[in-house]
Protein backbone atom coordinates (compact mmCIF):
# COMPACT_ATOMS: atom_id res chain seq x y z
CA UNK A 1 0.00 0.00 0.00
CA UNK A 2 1.29 3.48 -0.88
CA UNK A 3 0.44 6.32 1.49
CA UNK A 4 0.22 9.69 -0.27
CA UNK A 5 2.32 12.14 1.72
CA UNK A 6 2.50 15.95 1.55
CA UNK A 7 5.30 17.45 -0.50
CA UNK A 8 8.29 18.03 1.81
CA UNK A 9 10.20 21.29 2.04
CA UNK A 10 12.68 21.68 -0.80
CA UNK A 11 16.22 21.81 0.59
CA UNK A 12 17.99 19.84 -2.12
CA UNK A 13 21.12 20.56 -4.12
CA UNK A 14 19.73 19.14 -7.34
CA UNK A 15 16.73 17.14 -8.51
CA UNK A 16 16.23 15.68 -11.97
CA UNK A 17 12.82 14.45 -13.14
CA UNK A 18 12.75 12.94 -16.60
CA UNK A 19 10.87 10.50 -18.80
CA UNK A 20 13.24 7.68 -19.67
CA UNK A 21 13.67 7.64 -23.47
CA UNK A 22 13.86 3.83 -23.60
CA UNK A 23 11.29 2.86 -20.95
CA UNK A 24 8.83 5.76 -21.04
CA UNK A 25 8.82 5.75 -17.23
CA UNK A 26 9.20 8.86 -15.06
CA UNK A 27 12.52 8.73 -13.22
CA UNK A 28 13.50 11.02 -10.36
CA UNK A 29 17.01 11.38 -8.99
CA UNK A 30 17.19 13.63 -5.93
CA UNK A 31 20.52 14.82 -4.53
CA UNK A 32 19.79 16.30 -1.12
CA UNK A 33 23.30 16.93 0.18
CA UNK A 34 26.90 16.21 -0.77
CA UNK A 35 28.38 18.19 2.13
CA UNK A 36 29.96 15.08 3.67
CA UNK A 37 30.92 13.49 0.35
CA UNK A 38 29.40 11.78 -2.66
CA UNK A 39 25.76 11.04 -1.83
CA UNK A 40 24.65 7.43 -1.43
CA UNK A 41 21.07 6.19 -1.63
CA UNK A 42 19.24 3.39 -3.40
CA UNK A 43 17.00 3.23 -6.45
CA UNK A 44 13.37 2.47 -5.66
CA UNK A 45 11.10 0.84 -8.26
CA UNK A 46 7.54 1.26 -7.05
CA UNK A 47 3.94 1.89 -8.05
CA UNK A 48 2.57 5.38 -7.30
CA UNK A 49 -0.82 7.01 -7.90
CA UNK A 50 0.92 9.71 -9.94
CA UNK A 51 4.39 10.82 -10.98
CA UNK A 52 4.20 13.69 -8.48
CA UNK A 53 3.83 11.20 -5.62
CA UNK A 54 7.02 9.51 -6.83
CA UNK A 55 8.85 12.86 -6.88
CA UNK A 56 7.62 13.62 -3.36
CA UNK A 57 8.88 10.24 -2.20
CA UNK A 58 12.29 10.85 -3.77
CA UNK A 59 12.58 14.24 -2.04
CA UNK A 60 11.61 12.81 1.32
CA UNK A 61 13.77 9.70 1.03
CA UNK A 62 16.86 11.61 -0.13
CA UNK A 63 16.61 14.00 2.83
CA UNK A 64 16.33 10.99 5.13
CA UNK A 65 19.47 9.54 3.53
CA UNK A 66 21.39 12.69 4.47
CA UNK A 67 20.40 12.17 8.10
CA UNK A 68 21.09 8.44 7.92
CA UNK A 69 24.58 8.73 6.47
CA UNK A 70 25.52 11.61 8.77
CA UNK A 71 24.25 9.89 11.93
CA UNK A 72 26.09 6.71 10.90
CA UNK A 73 29.37 8.59 10.75
CA UNK A 74 29.85 8.04 7.02
CA UNK A 75 31.64 10.47 4.72
CA UNK A 76 28.66 10.33 2.40
CA UNK A 77 25.81 12.65 1.53
CA UNK A 78 22.17 11.83 0.90
CA UNK A 79 20.37 11.06 -2.35
CA UNK A 80 17.71 8.76 -3.77
CA UNK A 81 16.36 7.50 -7.08
CA UNK A 82 12.75 6.59 -7.79
CA UNK A 83 11.47 4.86 -10.91
CA UNK A 84 7.72 5.42 -11.01
CA UNK A 85 5.42 2.65 -12.16
CA UNK A 86 1.91 3.83 -13.07
CA UNK A 87 -0.78 1.83 -11.30
CA UNK A 88 -1.42 -1.48 -13.03
CA UNK A 89 1.94 -1.50 -14.82
CA UNK A 90 3.82 -4.80 -14.98
CA UNK A 91 7.30 -4.62 -16.47
CA UNK A 92 8.52 -7.33 -18.80
CA UNK A 93 12.25 -8.08 -18.83
CA UNK A 94 13.00 -5.77 -21.76
CA UNK A 95 11.24 -2.74 -20.32
CA UNK A 96 12.76 -3.36 -16.88
CA UNK A 97 16.21 -3.38 -18.45
CA UNK A 98 15.32 -0.20 -20.35
CA UNK A 99 14.26 1.51 -17.12
CA UNK A 100 17.58 0.85 -15.40
CA UNK A 101 19.59 1.90 -18.46
CA UNK A 102 17.61 5.15 -18.35
CA UNK A 103 18.35 5.48 -14.64
CA UNK A 104 22.05 4.95 -15.29
CA UNK A 105 22.09 7.86 -17.73
CA UNK A 106 20.50 10.20 -15.17
CA UNK A 107 22.89 9.09 -12.42
CA UNK A 108 25.84 9.65 -14.75
CA UNK A 109 24.71 13.26 -15.30
CA UNK A 110 25.43 13.97 -11.61
CA UNK A 111 29.19 13.59 -12.27
CA UNK A 112 29.85 11.38 -9.25
CA UNK A 113 28.06 13.51 -6.66
CA UNK A 114 25.45 10.76 -6.30
CA UNK A 115 25.88 6.97 -6.16
CA UNK A 116 22.93 4.63 -6.44
CA UNK A 117 22.30 1.07 -5.21
CA UNK A 118 19.44 -1.43 -4.96
CA UNK A 119 16.40 -0.52 -2.87
CA UNK A 120 12.76 -1.51 -2.55
CA UNK A 121 11.66 -3.08 -5.83
CA UNK A 122 15.13 -3.21 -7.37
CA UNK A 123 17.89 -5.82 -7.21
CA UNK A 124 21.63 -6.19 -7.48
CA UNK A 125 21.06 -7.50 -11.03
CA UNK A 126 19.28 -4.24 -11.86
CA UNK A 127 22.33 -2.37 -10.55
CA UNK A 128 24.47 -4.38 -12.97
CA UNK A 129 22.34 -2.91 -15.78
CA UNK A 130 22.81 0.58 -14.32
CA UNK A 131 26.57 -0.01 -14.34
CA UNK A 132 26.46 -0.26 -18.14
CA UNK A 133 25.73 3.48 -18.22
CA UNK A 134 27.59 4.80 -15.15
CA UNK A 135 30.35 3.82 -12.74
CA UNK A 136 28.54 5.57 -9.90
CA UNK A 137 26.65 2.53 -8.61
CA UNK A 138 27.41 0.21 -5.68
CA UNK A 139 26.09 -3.13 -4.49
CA UNK A 140 26.71 -5.09 -7.70
CA UNK A 141 26.23 -8.88 -7.59
CA UNK A 142 28.83 -11.02 -5.82
CA UNK A 143 29.35 -12.93 -9.05
CA UNK A 144 30.97 -9.90 -10.69
CA UNK A 145 33.02 -8.93 -7.66
CA UNK A 146 30.47 -6.55 -6.12
CA UNK A 147 29.43 -6.31 -2.49
CA UNK A 148 26.10 -7.99 -3.18
CA UNK A 149 22.73 -7.69 -1.45
CA UNK A 150 22.80 -5.28 1.56
CA UNK A 151 19.64 -6.64 3.20
CA UNK A 152 21.65 -8.91 5.49
CA UNK A 153 23.66 -6.05 7.03
CA UNK A 154 20.51 -3.92 7.26
CA UNK A 155 18.75 -6.74 9.10
CA UNK A 156 21.68 -7.10 11.52
CA UNK A 157 21.53 -3.40 12.36
CA UNK A 158 17.79 -3.62 12.95
CA UNK A 159 18.24 -6.66 15.17
CA UNK A 160 20.84 -4.89 17.33
CA UNK A 161 18.58 -1.82 17.48
CA UNK A 162 15.68 -4.02 18.54
CA UNK A 163 17.76 -5.40 21.41
CA UNK A 164 18.67 -1.87 22.52
CA UNK A 165 15.00 -0.90 22.36
CA UNK A 166 13.92 -3.92 24.39
CA UNK A 167 16.47 -2.97 27.05
CA UNK A 168 14.68 0.36 27.43
CA UNK A 169 11.12 -0.93 27.61
CA UNK A 170 11.57 -4.43 29.06
CA UNK A 171 14.81 -4.24 31.03
CA UNK A 172 16.60 -6.82 28.90
CA UNK A 173 17.61 -7.18 25.27
CA UNK A 174 16.69 -10.86 25.22
CA UNK A 175 14.24 -11.62 22.43
CA UNK A 176 12.87 -14.89 23.81
CA UNK A 177 9.27 -14.57 24.93
CA UNK A 178 8.91 -10.99 23.72
CA UNK A 179 5.89 -10.08 21.60
CA UNK A 180 7.12 -8.58 18.35
CA UNK A 181 5.06 -7.54 15.33
CA UNK A 182 6.81 -7.31 11.95
CA UNK A 183 4.84 -5.33 9.35
CA UNK A 184 6.37 -6.07 5.95
CA UNK A 185 8.16 -9.25 4.90
CA UNK A 186 10.51 -8.04 2.22
CA UNK A 187 14.24 -8.73 2.10
CA UNK A 188 14.92 -7.18 5.50
CA UNK A 189 11.66 -7.92 7.31
CA UNK A 190 11.71 -11.61 6.40
CA UNK A 191 15.34 -12.04 7.50
CA UNK A 192 14.57 -10.36 10.80
CA UNK A 193 11.44 -12.45 11.35
CA UNK A 194 13.38 -15.68 10.81
CA UNK A 195 16.03 -14.68 13.34
CA UNK A 196 13.47 -13.55 15.92
CA UNK A 197 11.51 -16.77 15.56
CA UNK A 198 14.70 -18.81 15.96
CA UNK A 199 15.43 -16.96 19.21
CA UNK A 200 11.98 -17.61 20.64
CA UNK A 201 10.08 -14.36 20.03
CA UNK A 202 6.28 -14.46 20.02
CA UNK A 203 5.80 -13.22 16.48
CA UNK A 204 3.00 -11.54 14.60
CA UNK A 205 3.72 -10.83 10.94
CA UNK A 206 1.95 -9.38 7.92
CA UNK A 207 2.55 -8.16 4.39
CA UNK A 208 0.42 -6.62 1.65
CA UNK A 209 1.38 -9.61 -0.50
CA UNK A 210 -0.77 -12.53 0.69
CA UNK A 211 1.76 -14.97 -0.75
CA UNK A 212 4.03 -14.07 2.17
CA UNK A 213 1.61 -15.80 4.53
CA UNK A 214 3.54 -19.05 4.05
CA UNK A 215 6.41 -17.54 6.06
CA UNK A 216 4.11 -17.06 9.04
CA UNK A 217 3.20 -20.74 8.83
CA UNK A 218 6.83 -21.80 8.55
CA UNK A 219 7.82 -19.70 11.56
CA UNK A 220 4.82 -20.57 13.70
CA UNK A 221 3.90 -16.89 13.75
CA UNK A 222 0.46 -15.30 13.94
CA UNK A 223 -0.63 -13.71 10.65
CA UNK A 224 -2.44 -10.38 10.94
CA UNK A 225 -4.49 -9.00 8.09
CA UNK A 226 -2.74 -5.96 6.59
CA UNK A 227 -3.97 -2.79 8.25
CA UNK A 228 -4.77 -4.49 11.55
CA UNK A 229 -1.28 -5.43 12.73
CA UNK A 230 -0.88 -2.30 14.88
CA UNK A 231 -3.83 -3.43 16.99
CA UNK A 232 -2.02 -6.57 18.16
CA UNK A 233 -0.47 -6.16 21.63
CA UNK A 234 3.32 -6.12 21.30
CA UNK A 235 6.48 -5.16 23.11
CA UNK A 236 7.92 -3.83 19.83
CA UNK A 237 6.18 -2.90 16.60
CA UNK A 238 8.53 -3.27 13.62
CA UNK A 239 7.54 -1.25 10.50
CA UNK A 240 9.40 -2.97 7.67
CA UNK A 241 7.48 -1.92 4.57
CA UNK A 242 6.84 1.34 2.76
CA UNK A 243 6.90 4.66 4.64
CA UNK A 244 4.02 6.66 6.03
CA UNK A 245 2.44 3.79 7.96
CA UNK A 246 2.36 5.60 11.30
CA UNK A 247 -0.43 8.10 10.76
CA UNK A 248 -2.05 9.89 13.69
CA UNK A 249 -4.87 7.35 13.61
CA UNK A 250 -2.51 4.38 13.68
CA UNK A 251 -0.41 5.91 16.46
CA UNK A 252 -3.50 6.56 18.58
CA UNK A 253 -4.53 2.90 18.26
CA UNK A 254 -1.05 1.36 18.39
CA UNK A 255 -0.89 -1.43 20.98
CA UNK A 256 2.88 -1.54 21.39
CA UNK A 257 5.44 -0.33 23.93
CA UNK A 258 7.96 0.68 21.30
CA UNK A 259 8.51 1.16 17.56
CA UNK A 260 11.76 0.02 15.97
CA UNK A 261 12.06 -1.01 12.34
CA UNK A 262 13.81 -0.69 8.99
CA UNK A 263 11.13 1.18 7.02
CA UNK A 264 12.25 4.57 5.75
CA UNK A 265 10.08 7.47 6.96
CA UNK A 266 7.53 5.32 8.84
CA UNK A 267 6.07 8.46 10.44
CA UNK A 268 3.46 10.03 8.18
CA UNK A 269 4.42 13.32 9.81
CA UNK A 270 7.39 14.28 11.96
CA UNK A 271 4.96 15.27 14.72
CA UNK A 272 4.24 11.56 15.10
CA UNK A 273 7.37 11.29 17.26
CA UNK A 274 5.83 13.61 19.85
CA UNK A 275 2.51 11.82 19.54
CA UNK A 276 4.18 8.47 20.26
CA UNK A 277 6.03 9.97 23.23
CA UNK A 278 2.76 11.36 24.54
CA UNK A 279 1.38 7.83 24.62
CA UNK A 280 4.51 6.52 26.35
CA UNK A 281 5.64 4.60 23.24
CA UNK A 282 9.40 4.62 22.63
CA UNK A 283 10.40 5.48 19.07
CA UNK A 284 13.73 4.33 17.64
CA UNK A 285 14.57 6.74 14.78
CA UNK A 286 14.37 4.91 11.47
CA UNK A 287 17.45 6.49 9.90
CA UNK A 288 19.58 5.20 12.77
CA UNK A 289 17.99 1.74 12.92
CA UNK A 290 18.19 0.97 9.19
CA UNK A 291 21.68 2.29 8.44
CA UNK A 292 23.34 -1.14 8.25
CA UNK A 293 22.96 -1.40 4.49
CA UNK A 294 24.55 1.96 3.66
CA UNK A 295 27.36 1.42 6.16
CA UNK A 296 28.10 -1.88 4.46
CA UNK A 297 27.85 -0.51 0.91
CA UNK A 298 29.88 2.62 1.58
CA UNK A 299 32.73 0.91 3.43
CA UNK A 300 32.87 -1.92 0.88
CA UNK A 301 32.83 0.41 -2.12
CA UNK A 302 35.62 2.57 -0.68
CA UNK A 303 37.62 -0.45 0.55
CA UNK A 304 37.81 1.16 4.00
CA UNK A 305 37.45 -2.04 6.01
CA UNK A 306 37.44 -5.82 5.76
CA UNK A 307 34.16 -7.71 5.92
CA UNK A 308 34.50 -8.60 9.62
CA UNK A 309 35.28 -5.03 10.62
CA UNK A 310 32.45 -3.72 8.47
CA UNK A 311 29.91 -6.04 10.10
CA UNK A 312 31.17 -5.03 13.55
CA UNK A 313 30.53 -1.42 12.56
CA UNK A 314 26.99 -2.39 11.53
CA UNK A 315 26.37 -4.22 14.81
CA UNK A 316 27.46 -1.09 16.69
CA UNK A 317 24.26 0.62 15.53
CA UNK A 318 22.73 -0.77 18.71
CA UNK A 319 25.27 1.16 20.79
CA UNK A 320 24.57 4.33 18.80
CA UNK A 321 20.88 3.94 19.56
CA UNK A 322 21.60 3.45 23.27
CA UNK A 323 23.48 6.76 23.28
CA UNK A 324 20.56 8.47 21.54
CA UNK A 325 18.04 7.04 24.01
CA UNK A 326 20.23 8.24 26.87
CA UNK A 327 20.60 11.73 25.43
CA UNK A 328 16.86 11.99 24.80
CA UNK A 329 16.02 10.89 28.33
CA UNK A 330 18.55 13.22 29.95
CA UNK A 331 17.31 16.25 28.02
CA UNK A 332 13.60 15.47 27.95
CA UNK A 333 13.41 15.36 24.16
CA UNK A 334 12.34 12.65 21.74
CA UNK A 335 14.87 10.16 20.42
CA UNK A 336 14.08 11.53 16.95
CA UNK A 337 15.12 15.04 17.99
CA UNK A 338 18.29 13.68 19.60
CA UNK A 339 19.20 11.70 16.48
CA UNK A 340 18.51 14.66 14.20
CA UNK A 341 20.79 16.84 16.33
CA UNK A 342 23.53 14.22 16.11
CA UNK A 343 23.28 14.27 12.31
CA UNK A 344 23.07 18.08 12.19
CA UNK A 345 26.31 18.42 14.15
CA UNK A 346 28.18 16.27 11.62
CA UNK A 347 26.66 18.17 8.71
CA UNK A 348 27.59 21.52 10.24
CA UNK A 349 31.15 20.32 10.81
CA UNK A 350 31.33 19.08 7.23
CA UNK A 351 30.00 22.37 5.88
CA UNK A 352 32.62 24.34 7.78
CA UNK A 353 35.41 22.14 6.39
CA UNK A 354 34.19 22.70 2.82
CA UNK A 355 33.47 26.42 3.28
Amino acid sequence: MTHTLPLPDFSHERVEVTTGPRSGLVITVALHSSVLGSALGGARLWTYPSWSDAVSDALRLSAAMTLKNAAAGLDAGGGKSVVCLPEGTVLDADRRRAAFLDLGDVVESFDGRYRTAEDVGSTTEDMLVVSERTAHVVGLPDAVGGSGEPAGPTSLGVYESLRATLEQVAGSGDVAGRRITVSGLGQVGSRLAVRLATEGAVLTVTDVNPAKRHLATELGAHWAEPGTEHLVAADVFVPAGIGGLLTDEVIDALAARAVCGPANNPLADRSGAERLAGRGILYAPDFVVNAGGVIYLDLEAKHLAGREETMARVAAIGDTLRLIFGEASARGITPLAAAEERAAERLAAGASVHA
